[in-house]
């Protein structure tokens, strides 16, 4: 099995609840057959706190360069604050 990368946004009154709110988007858009490469493969995630104006960008740099956080395709996803009840979830997902 492989890895797919996913970014994306949800929106909660915490970071609990834009997780689970962005796993039961993902569940409803691909299917609860597993090896979606998306979020919804994810149990879990880590705050990451970032200092970039970009967000977005960080994100992906951090993939990129396999930040050991969220360099596991089964572990944890990324989680990075964006203000006003929004959050960033990024990583890689078993596909």
């Amino acid at each position: 099995m492989g890895a797919e990368m996913f970014i994306t946004q949800a929106n909660g009154k915490s970071a609990q609840d834009a997780f689970n709110a962005a796993v039961e988007d993902a569940n409803y858009e691909y299917g609860h057959g597993g090896y979606t490469g998306s979020i919804a493969e994810k149990d879990s995630f880590t705050t990451i706190p970032s200092t970039e104006e970009n967000s977005y960008d960080y994100a992906e740099k951090l993939i990129d360069e396999g930040d050991e956080r969220i360099d596991d395709k089964w572990g944890p996803a990324g989680c990075i604050e964006l203000g006003s009840d929004r959050y960033l979830f990024f990583g890689w997902a078993s596909s």
